[in-house]
């Protein structure tokens, strides 16, 4: 196989901080409306199914409670899916890193002689940069879903964890297919442009014997893996290759198949706002002379350990995929995907990309929230995305305080005290005492302070601060209630 120089996209660890890259978007008037359609489509189908299922806040509670228990019992359910999956005909690699799992299924490739691949659209091999490893390593790939065909032909990138090209509009699809296509006479009409991409893939299809697909779940007690889409794609992959590769992260894992009747029906609803995923794909190790007779899984850690040791931060690794965060995001509705330099943009991105770097890139992400719980409210398996930002910001500050050799920052001292001051009543009150006394010489007989001595002269610079009264609330509360109650006032 020839040889090529393998050239990462997306990467973390090479991205512009988001208040710089995200310049440009906000510049792009084109780029911010055509999110904002998509967005609302996406959100007006949502909120009609959503309505009408009367039972919506239990299924949440129940899709929340299956996610949790499988990932304080993650290693049993690995192990007992790697075991059914095994016996069933499969077989299961484990890889620590991106590196690894490329590797991996490289050789798996190499092994089939294959020079061409067909892929089911995979944000993990997305985020383990898998297609331009690939291709440097000489081997062709092909993705299949119709949004990746366009970001392929157009030498873009995802800005959506489900809708990767919703930041192109049809006029510009149009163009892509008709310059990589050949398609001089295209016109922009969706069921032309579906024909043109149909007709691209149907040889692949048909001619390529190898495929890779990623994995919405992975059922522990049966060994097998699921695979949701709207487009059957996904099942021409699945049936017609000789082999097959899936790439999943280990958090992917549900214990039971019953599990499937609650994650189905919040996933759909809340990624694309339809009842049922159109195509369902659920497939357990090899079935003779029945689709593919050689299937491989390669499960995928990449950071997701250290994740799950951590309490707060763990509840991460439950989301789902589906995209209800970014719907719902503010910031995201503004900016779309691109200016999170990550396969993963908008809230979920934020919290999750930093911790796959180990928090050594991407520390910008967790401020790119207004943390006003959009996020929260709409995620169908009840992440709390607000509290594990201000977690993330927390590691933030505290890893540039120490790089910066700040150990006695004042500000950060000052907030400590604060939250010492803040946190016991009887400290509260006794600062309160002093407080009046100090502050008291500042302040001049219109009852304001115009003027402060050192980090206090910053406040003044440009503002007045009302000096403190000589009764506090708590104080007149008191007084009030030891009085009879006819001189209460």
């Amino acid at each position: 196989m020839s040889q090529g120089v393998y050239h990462p996209v997306l990467d973390p660890a090479k991205a512009r901080p988001f208040p710089e890259a995200v310049l440009p978007v906000l510049r792009n008037p084109q780029l911010r409306k055509n999110v904002a359609h998509a967005i609302d489509v996406i959100q007006a189908k949502r909120g009609k199914l959503v309505v009408e299922k009367t039972d919506w806040q239990a299924l949440r509670t129940a899709g929340a409670a299956i996610r949790t228990h499988a990932l304080e019992n993650l290693g049993a359910y690995l192990t007992q899916f790697e075991e059914r999956c095994t016996a069933a005909g499969g077989v299961v690699h484990w890889a620590a890193d991106a590196a690894e799992a490329r590797q991996i299924i490289l050789n798996l490739l190499r092994e089939e002689n294959a020079s061409e691949v067909i892929k089911i659209k995979t944000m993990t091999s997305a985020e383990i940069q898998l297609n331009p490893f690939l291709e440097a390593a000489g081997v062709r790939t092909y993705e299949t879903d119709l949004a990746e065909i366009i970001l392929q032909l157009g030498e873009d990138e995802p800005s959506h964890i489900v809708v990767p090209a919703l930041h192109v509009n049809r006029a510009q699809v149009r163009e892509i297919f008709a310059r990589r296509m050949g398609l001089k006479d295209l016109s922009d009409d969706p069921r032309e442009l579906t024909n043109a991409a149909r007709n691209y893939l149907r040889r692949k299809f048909l001619d390529i014997p190898t495929a890779i697909s990623g994995a919405n779940f992975l059922v522990a007690e049966t060994g097998s893996v699921v695979v949701v889409e709207s487009e059957g794609n996904g099942r021409m992959c699945l049936t017609l290759p000789r082999t097959m590769i899936t790439l999943a992260g280990i958090e992917k894992v549900l214990p039971r198949f019953q599990d499937l009747e609650v994650m189905l029906q919040v996933l759909a609803r809340s990624a694309t706002g339809e009842r049922m995923n159109p195509y369902t794909s659920i497939w357990t190790g090899v079935t003779p002379g029945d689709g593919p007779q050689k299937f491989h899984v390669v499960l995928l850690d990449n950071g997701r350990s250290s994740i799950l040791a951590k309490k707060t931060e763990r509840q991460t690794l439950k989301c789902i995929r589906c995209a209800a965060c970014m719907n719902a995001c503010p910031v995201y509705r503004q900016t779309g995907g691109h200016a999170y330099g990550s396969v993963y943009p908008g809230p979920i991105g934020a919290i999750l990309t930093p911790q796959l770097m180990q928090m050594h890139h991407a520390q910008t992400l967790p401020f790119a929230s207004s943390l006003c719980g959009a996020c929260y409210e709409v995620c169908p398996v009840k992440i709390n995305i607000p509290e594990v930002l201000l977690e993330l910001r927390s590691q933030v500050v505290n890893q540039e305080r120490r790089e910066a050799g700040r150990l006695f920052d004042p500000m950060y001292l000052g907030l400590r005290i604060a939250n010492l001051i803040f946190s016991r009543a009887w400290i509260f009150h006794t600062a309160q005492f002093f407080g009046r006394i100090g502050l008291g010489v500042f302040t001049r007989k219109d009852g304001w302070i115009h003027s402060l001595p050192s980090v206090g002269g910053k406040w003044t610079q440009t503002r007045d601060l009302r000096g403190l009264p000589k009764q506090t609330f708590h104080g007149w509360w008191a007084a009030r209630a030891a009085k009879p109650s006819g001189e209460a006032k």
